[in-house]
């Protein structure tokens, strides 16, 4: 796996069309950059509530799926289209478990929950469904804390350093997200795993008592 383009941007205002809004989301790519625990130097995030922290530290999109939304809706994609920091060869959503360590040029990250697309996105891009074919597809990408600090740069390779035993992909969770599983056994694994982001432990925790509820009046 590989770091293809490392991308950063402080909170702008951006024009999209007949909107201004403000967001972290207008990302460049960098030659380098130190990842912090809470991001990487001269990132940031505009809308504090819902994106930004320990848990979302580093947004990574895979590489991989640019190909297809250039099939997809005819047209090239600017690097960092998907507001990420890392765009990577070779990590998809299938393979990349929650809980997985890896090592990203001198910083060491781990898998903490999918990448949940938002409207900012779709604006960015002029695609008003973007977020909702982002949901379908699965291809969402993921978000990483920050276990230990250091420098990254574009060309670093992305090395496992440890795989979670539980071996929750991320298209597992997605599946459990966007209501394509409702499999209450691997929601209660989720919902009690320490390396499942804490907004989405409780999430799923209210799924499964919501689930476990339902089920009693069946």
């Amino acid at each position: 796996m590989k770091i293809v383009s490392l991308n950063v941007g402080a909170p702008s205002t951006q024009r999209y069309g007949e909107q201004g809004l403000r967001t972290g989301g207008a990302k460049r790519p960098v030659p380098r950059a130190m990842l912090r625990f809470d991001n990487f130097d001269g990132d940031g995030q505009a809308d504090l509530a819902n994106h930004g922290g320990a848990d979302k530290a580093v947004c990574v999109y895979p590489l991989d799926h640019y190909a297809y939304w250039e099939r997809a809706l005819g047209r090239e994609f600017e690097s960092a289209a998907f507001s990420e920091n890392l765009t990577v060869s070779g990590a998809l959503e299938t393979d990349v478990c929650v809980g997985d360590v890896f090592r990203a040029g001198g910083a060491i990250v781990q898998v903490s929950q999918p990448r949940m697309p938002c409207g900012k996105l779709a604006a960015r891009n002029g695609e008003r469904l973007l977020a909702r074919w982002i949901s379908e597809t699965g291809y969402t990408g993921f978000y990483m804390r920050v276990l230990s600090e250091g420098p990254v740069a574009t060309g670093d390779t992305l090395d496992v350093v440890e795989r979670h035993p539980d071996r929750i992909s991320i298209a597992d969770v997605n599946d459990v997200i966007y209501g394509r599983s409702r499999d209450i056994t691997l929601i209660e694994r989720l919902a009690g795993l320490p390396e499942f982001a804490s907004g989405g432990r409780a999430l799923f925790a209210e799924r499964a008592r919501h689930l476990r509820r339902s089920a009693q009046w069946v």
